[in-house]
């Protein structure tokens, strides 16, 4: 997934962002070695017998495309970050990649047999008209009885729950020789309805403190249900896990739960309504 909706700071001053301008290191600091997130996803297109094409919205450097390109499909890889796209043009061949945006997007006379959004990226849709932008293109781009694959945070957990709220997380790693490390801090801002982080990187490189800042639409279970059926969209599976980043994660064979309490959302819907 992208960080491009990231906004940066360095003292204040918005300059660039560490993860979308250097992909290599987003994928270091954040490794699927194992693929788990495009597997899962090839998993859920399989039980439900989607077609070939896939639409990977918002999909950053490219590794999840790759899996389900590796696995027969045909994919288009999409995001708003021009260099995680040409990260992924070079490291993962094999999908179309091009530039597009999840609010509302156009690729012309492509139609899909599934859209897939992985790792929250359809929560960086913060306001009901962003959310309805991305389903109306979904609708548009998808064939009747097309799919719609999403992993992402579950703002229900929120209700009640402080306990990734409470304490900042630290992480370190090392990448090409310089140490990282990153404080981030989440925050929940119930007029809006959003989730924010805020995430200061410092390095032993030299370089100043860094300061993003980035949020994500806390969407209920029942409200999502209602707008996807809005959008003429069945909802086939939303539960809790197993999945691609679930303690324990999802594995091959495993089946979808049935609860929606835990702290990640995993949804298949089927377009019924014509396009």
């Amino acid at each position: 997934m992208t960080a491009s909706r990231e906004r940066q700071t360095v003292g204040r001053a918005a300059t660039r962002n560490l993860l979308t301008d250097n992909p290599e290191l987003y994928e270091a600091r954040f490794p699927d070695p194992e693929r788990l997130a495009g597997r899962w996803a090839e998993d859920c297109l399989r039980r439900h017998g989607a077609g070939a094409r896939v639409l990977d919205m918002g999909c950053g450097t490219g590794r999840d495309a790759a899996r389900l390109h590796g696995a027969g499909r045909t994919v288009t890889g999409a995001d708003l970050s021009g260099a995680m796209l040409a990260h992924a043009r070079v490291h993962h061949p094999g999908p179309a990649y091009v530039r597009a945006d999840l609010h509302g997007f156009d690729l012309g006379r492509a139609v899909f047999d599934a859209v897939v959004c992985l790792d929250s990226s359809l929560l960086y849709c913060h306001t009901g008209d962003q959310l309805d932008g991305f389903l109306a293109s979904c609708r548009h781009a998808l064939v009747p009885g097309g799919l719609l694959v999403a992993e992402m945070r579950n703002g229900a957990y929120f209700l009640g729950r402080t306990d990734l709220l409470d304490t900042p997380t630290v992480d370190g790693f090392t990448w090409r020789g310089t140490a990282y490390r990153s404080t981030t801090t989440l925050t929940v801002d119930r007029t809006a309805q959003l989730l924010r982080r805020v995430r200061v990187w410092t390095s032993d490189d030299g370089a100043p403190p860094l300061e993003q800042c980035s949020a994500w639409r806390l969407l209920f279970p029942l409200e999502l249900r209602h707008v996807l059926a809005a959008h003429g969209f069945e909802v086939l599976e939303l539960h809790d896990g197993p999945g691609p980043r679930t303690e324990p994660p999802w594995r091959e064979g495993q089946l979808p739960g049935t609860t929606t309490d835990a702290d990640r959302l995993h949804l298949v819907a089927r377009l019924t309504a014509p396009r």
